[in-house]
């Protein structure tokens, strides 16, 4: 048997020095008892500096109401539940109630996205991806999608799923500047390379997609567009966004944990019925057996606090995305699609070289308690991953605990604040805490019942 201790020689993916204490907390412990305390205080302290004393401007976080909090930490999270629903085509029996969870969660999903079919049972966005390029694509096909410096995510990249599936990619063509697809030579490639799918998907997005040209390009031989939503996904179900399917896309997939402030988790809906077979077939039984039946009844209860508020939420995530925007750019730094009212989604990127770079400007901010993450936006290499130029923001998490306009002016001159010096972060981190403090409560969604 292997040794599980690092030794020089042994590579490891992860931090050394932070697996190291890791050891050393657990050797040191004279009962596992109490490792698993240490594992618990690890947890509230998470929950006492993420949850109650800073900013989060992370993009891709939002906190999930207190119903579906509950539902996580459900009994019927230990129910295993293989198959599709319905009794013959369950693999056990005892799943009567399971089912119920399930239709409606399914059902809830068509109504939020208004599409024929839906499934629950990913749980990660990333899995739906390649349940597209499993269901649609064989080894050996070209799709094009959007290289990351100009926003594109490795989910459907050669270092991802599409990657995994032997599929050959082209890049989607973009504006280094605006990021719109460059039609004209996405047109020309496209016929070149006929790909099957163009997969329209970035973790950097702030202004809709052409899907309705895009689609009528690749028509003649059969290619369809893929719109991968999990950045946009709340916002599309609010109406704050383009609507994909309804513009000829053939497939959504998204993040339940983003904009749409489920659980994490993932979607994806279709209504071509042709589809449906070759998606549902590579669901399960290949990426998906027991699936998590807490995370779908936390993702049924999401939805339907959507339904009943999702539209107000989304309105005013977008509105406060464009007031920080110009509250930032007003404090001298650079915010890109400044010329197009800076974005049309939850996100601001900024340009922040000056100041450094992306990471060091994190780490910054992170020390006044302003979460944030870098970001590679145009001009970077694939290779400036770890030091890029940009920093990503998002308004998801701000705007459900009920700030607004005032609150993005406050947070932009905090942030400015830090990047120019003008304070210590110590002092930024005072004011920081006290404005996360000052809004304690979650807002567009269900008070929680006393019991579930």
């Amino acid at each position: 048997m292997a040794d599980s201790q690092s030794t020089p020689s042994q590579f490891e993916v992860h931090d050394a020095s932070v697996l190291a204490h890791a050891r050393e907390v657990i050797d040191a412990s004279p009962s596992l008892r109490l490792v698993q305390q240490e594992v618990v205080n690890a947890v509230r302290r998470n929950e006492i500096w993420r949850g109650e004393e800073c900013l989060n401007l992370l993009a891709p976080e939002a906190p999930t109401s207190p119903v579906v909090r509950r539902l996580l930490s459900s009994e019927i999270g230990t129910r295993a539940a293989e198959g599709h629903i319905g009794a013959v085509q369950r693999w056990f029996v005892g799943t009567r109630y399971i089912d119920e969870v399930e239709s409606l969660c399914v059902e809830l999903l068509k109504k939020v996205f208004h599409s024929n079919y839906a499934d629950h049972r990913l749980i990660a966005s990333m899995l739906g991806n390649l349940t597209v390029y499993t269901a649609l694509t064989q080894p050996g096909d070209t799709v094009m999608s959007i290289p990351q410096p100009t926003g594109g995510h490795s989910a459907n990249r050669e270092i991802g799923p599409a990657g995994i599936r032997g599929l050959r990619i082209c890049d989607v063509p973009l504006d280094p500047v605006t990021l719109d697809v460059d039609l004209d030579a996405f047109a020309e490639t496209a016929r070149r390379e006929q790909p099957k799918i163009v997969a329209l998907g970035a973790s950097m997005t702030l202004f809709p997609f052409p899907i309705r040209e895009i689609s009528e390009i690749i028509a003649p031989w059969g290619g369809k567009v893929f719109f991968d939503g999990a950045h946009q996904l709340g916002l599309i179900g609010g109406g704050q966004f383009q609507d994909p399917l309804g513009e000829g896309a053939a497939v959504m997939t998204g993040s339940a944990g983003k904009t749409f402030s489920g659980p994490q988790s993932g979607i994806i809906v279709w209504n071509d019925p042709e589809l449906t077979a070759p998606i549902a077939n590579t669901i399960f039984p290949v990426i998906a057996a027991t699936h998590q039946v807490n995370r779908v009844a936390a993702l049924a209860a999401a939805a339907a606090e959507f339904l009943a508020f999702g539209t107000e939420y989304m309105a005013k995530i977008v509105s406060n995305a464009q007031h920080l925007a110009g509250a930032l750019s007003e404090q001298g730094i650079r915010v890109l699609g400044a010329d197009r009212g800076y974005t049309r989604t939850h996100q601001v990127i900024l340009d922040v070289h000056e100041f450094g770079n992306g990471m060091e400007v994190a780490r910054k901010l992170e020390e006044a308690n302003i979460i944030t993450n870098k970001n590679l936006i145009p001009g970077d290499r694939p290779e400036d991953w770890d030091r890029p130029s940009g920093l990503r923001i998002g308004t998801t998490e701000v705007t459900r605990y009920g700030m607004g306009d005032a609150e993005m002016e406050t947070i932009a001159g905090l942030i400015g604040d830090v990047l120019s010096g003008r304070r210590a972060a110590s002092a930024v981190k005072a004011d920081a805490i006290a404005l996360r403090r000052a809004f304690p409560d979650l807002h567009f969604c269900f008070e929680a019942p006393d019991s579930l």
